[in-house]
C-alpha cells in the first residue's frame, strides 16, 4: 500500500513539476506532455521485459492486449481494466472507469482540461510495453468524465 502512494506523489510531483517549468518559460505545455509520454515509454519497455521474462511467447495481438489488461495493469494500477473492446482490425479500446492517477484530482467535471497531461505518461507506459513485445502502437487517451478514461 506505500508504494502505490509513492507512486501517486511521484507521478503527481512529475506532472506539476514539469508544468511549473514550462510556465517559467523553459518549456513548453506541448513538450511537457512528450516529456511525460517518453518518460512512460521507457519505463513500460522495462516493466514488460520483466513481467514476461518467465512467460511463454504470446500468440497474437490479442492475448497481448489481454495480458496488458490483466496482468499489466494489475501490477502497476492495483485493478484490471474494466473493459477491452476491439474491432479485430488492430484497434482496441481500454477503459478504466475508476482511474487512479484521476481519482486523485476530482470526481467533477472541473477538472476535466487537466486530465490529458495526467495521461501522458500512462499512455507512454502502454505504448513502451508493446512495443518491447513487438506491436507498433499509437496510443492516445480520452476523459469524458473523471474519474473515467478510455
Amino acid at each position: 500500500m506505500a508504494d502505490e502512494a509513492l507512486f501517486l506523489l511521484l507521478h503527481n510531483e512529475m506532472v506539476a513539476g514539469l508544468y511549473r517549468a514550462a510556465e517559467q518559460g523553459e518549456g513548453e505545455n506541448g513538450r511537457c506532455t512528450t516529456k511525460l509520454e517518453s518518460m512512460g515509454f521507457r519505463v513500460g519497455q522495462g516493466l514488460i521485459e520483466r513481467f514476461t521474462k518467465d512467460t511463454a511467447r504470446f500468440k497474437d495481438e490479442l492475448d497481448i492486449m489481454k495480458f496488458v489488461c490483466k496482468d499489466f495493469w494489475t501490477t502497476v494500477f492495483k485493478k484490471q481494466i474494466d473493459n477491452l473492446r476491439t474491432n479485430h482490425q488492430g484497434i482496441y479500446v481500454l477503459q478504466d472507469n475508476k482511474f487512479r492517477l484521476l481519482t486523485q484530482i476530482s470526481a467533477g467535471k472541473q477538472y476535466l482540461e487537466h486530465a490529458p497531461k495526467y495521461l501522458a505518461f500512462t499512455c507512454g507506459l502502454i505504448r513502451g510495453g508493446l512495443s518491447n513485445l513487438g506491436i507498433k502502437s499509437i496510443v492516445t487517451a480520452e476523459v469524458s468524465s473523471m474519474p473515467a478514461c478510455k
